[in-house]
């Protein structure tokens, strides 16, 4: 682990609880069927294979986890958790999972605070929040810089479940929960002495959780400090580049379009083996009464090895930048080929240009002459 030495790991076995329990599906971890349903319908967990154009039937229904999510059922149990995983490991979803499992609903006072270093990441927490607790009816607000503190005091005096904030002020009465997200850029930011402020001001038998890419002194000095026998989860960022996928976009304007789109990239292209990426379970259903192919959702791109997949359809783009890689994506020690496209409505665009933005590639348009590449 980064920023740590001999003597710290040593050390540190006494100081960390081992936890080996390993779930192959949401549904074994003992969740709220609310829960559950905001996690589905958020897009989680759902696979169906089939086979490409030669008429069989749906062949299995596979439920598949990202490593990430071993910090869900620790947490949910009430133990400290220290998770250290990189950006676009899918953490928020971790730690987002085990405030909602165990927030009391018929209190609507303040029972989780979760800090982030930055304003847009305290946003999405928040987004994430309000999807999978969909069906909870959770009340979450984030508290940032440059809006109004008159109206997140009111928001607040409201009453909420959860706020997430860049750093904030609230009543500590009734807070359960604390998550430190990259706590690791919190602390290079300069926060160490605030952070130490507010661990002060919480209750002394308080759940914290603490969320870093790297482990610097000062974030290990934090879990000494503050945490009760933590588990310690080590995720690592996955081996995948875009290297050798050639990528493309198709402007289908509307989301009526799509499908008479995919239907004519089926019957233009020999395609042998191919994976559509849709956004929600309940597109797969529908999907799969329209297409004999694999239709799946993003966990799918995680868990699974596609090495003979020739075609990857972005049926729909992700929601994150970060989750484009893990859909398309070829790890380097199989040095897979082949042809990404990406269906793009007027309501994706910005997250096309984002995509493009954050790997540095271009998406061109898709050729006539497409299948020659594959």
């Amino acid at each position: 682990m980064a920023g740590l030495t001999p003597e710290d790991l040593a050390d540190g076995q006494e100081f960390f609880t081992s936890y080996d329990e390993v779930h192959d599906s949401f549904d074994a971890m003992g969740l709220q069927e609310n829960l559950l349903r905001g996690i589905y319908a958020y897009g989680c967990n759902w696979i169906l294979f089939m086979h490409a154009k030669d008429g069989s039937a749906l062949v299995g229904v596979l439920k598949a986890l990202c490593n990430t999510t071993k910090g869900i059922v620790p947490f949910c149990k009430g133990l400290d958790v220290i998770q250290q995983a990189q950006s676009g490991t899918g953490k928020t979803a971790t730690f987002c999972s085990g405030i909602l499992q165990q927030l009391d609903y018929g209190l609507l006072e303040c029972q989780a605070l979760v800090l982030a270093p930055t304003r847009e990441l305290a946003q999405q927490i928040e987004k994430v929040m309000r999807a999978l607790g969909d069906y909870l009816g959770v009340k979450v607000h984030a508290c940032v810089g440059g809006t109004s503190v008159r109206e997140d005091q009111r928001i607040l005096s409201s009453g909420v479940h959860v706020v997430v904030g860049t750093l904030v002020s609230l009543s500590p009465d009734h807070i359960r929960m604390f998550v430190l997200d990259e706590a690791d850029e919190m602390l290079s930011r300069g926060f160490k002495d605030q952070i130490y402020d507010i661990f002060q001001l919480l209750p002394s038998k308080i759940q914290v959780g603490v969320f870093s890419a790297t482990m610097p002194p000062e974030a290990l000095e934090i879990t000494r400090k503050f945490m009760n026998k933590p588990v310690r989860i080590l995720v690592k960022r996955d081996e995948l580049t875009l290297e050798g996928i050639k990528q493309f976009h198709v402007n289908v304007d509307k989301e009526e379009w799509k499908l008479e789109t995919l239907c004519d990239l089926y019957e233009t292209l020999a395609i042998t083996q191919s994976v559509i990426f849709v956004n929600t379970r309940r597109k797969v259903d529908w999907l799969t009464d329209k297409m004999r192919v694999l239709i799946t959702t993003d966990l799918l791109a995680r868990g699974i090895d596609v090495q003979q997949v020739s075609l990857v359809i972005n049926y729909d783009l992700p929601t994150q930048p970060e989750n484009y890689l893990h859909r398309i994506g070829r790890s380097g020690r199989f040095g897979r080929k082949g042809v990404a496209i990406n269906f793009v409505t007027r309501d994706d665009e910005r997250m096309l240009f984002d995509i493009q933005k954050f790997y540095n590639v271009v998406i061109e348009e898709l050729p006539a002459n497409v299948a020659d590449l594959l």
